[in-house]
């Protein structure tokens, strides 16, 4: 059995402007202080841009992080290869640009923890600090539209992206997100998912497990693969193909 207590699983496609302004030290500079052990795994997602090469100097002088390089699948493709690739404890994702700080997954921990919950996951509510306006009516909206055909009533934001789960709700819940999907096929462009978030919780809530929704502090950061009319596009498309998984019974 694995003595890691927390695992980070941070996928990666074209991340050079972010690694350049030293996220990564910032990771390990906070986990190093936790006095645990720990590892990170950063999942490259194809990257064309020099991130792979700047990630294996960093992995060189810093031991417990680790690269695995994907062909581009996509970011859930990289967020799975990545959860299933750990062996901590407690396991959480979180995105390249820190737009939910790591310090915030001392929040989470709490939770699961205590064998009270088997997830934990933050939550932006409605601090989205310096997001424009069009981004919160998209968000908004889709929060309504995935209530009324995905379900999930309880969470009110699936979309951040910093969420920790036990070793046993991760195996279980991304072996069967990665059956449904029967792996994952090349993707273009950025490919960063809707669907990803809202497919693993609501498979979570039909095997029962617990989930706790944390507000953690969030900062808008600006990125050129966000397109709000394309993702919103996206979002319905995704949240057709889940209500159909669902009508199908793929999630029982």
């Amino acid at each position: 059995m694995s003595d890691i207590f927390l695992s980070v699983v941070i996928p990666c496609y074209d991340e050079m402007v972010n690694l350049q302004k030293g996220v990564l030290n910032k990771v390990a500079h906070f986990l190093d202080k936790k006095n645990v052990k720990y590892e990170v795994i950063i999942v490259d997602d194809g990257s064309g841009d020099g991130s792979v090469e700047f990630i294996e100097r960093f992995i060189n002088e810093n031991l417990r992080f680790r690269l695995i390089k994907n062909p581009h699948f996509g970011k859930a493709g990289a967020v799975t290869t990545g959860m299933l690739s750990a062996k901590g404890k407690y396991r959480l994702f979180t995105d390249m640009d820190q737009a939910t700080p790591i310090e915030e997954v001392d929040k989470l921990l709490p939770f699961v923890a205590s064998g009270e919950f088997d997830i934990a996951i933050g939550s932006r509510r409605n601090a989205r600090k310096g997001s424009p306006a069009v981004r919160l009516f998209v968000s908004r909206s889709s929060v309504i539209l995935r209530k009324l055909m995905v379900g999930l009533k309880e969470i009110s934001d699936t979309q951040c992206g910093f969420k920790l789960f036990t070793d046993q709700a991760t195996d279980d819940l991304f072996s069967k997100f990665k059956k449904i999907k029967k792996g994952f096929a090349q993707a273009s462009g950025a490919a960063i998912t809707f669907g990803l978030d809202v497919e693993i919780l609501y498979l979570a809530e039909k095997k029962r497990y617990k989930i706790k929704e944390v507000p953690v502090s969030w900062l808008f950061v600006e990125s050129r693969r966000v397109s709000p009319f394309r993702d919103s596009i996206t979002g319905v498309l995704d949240l057709i193909k889940i209500k159909k998984n669902a009508l199908a019974g793929k999630y029982n």
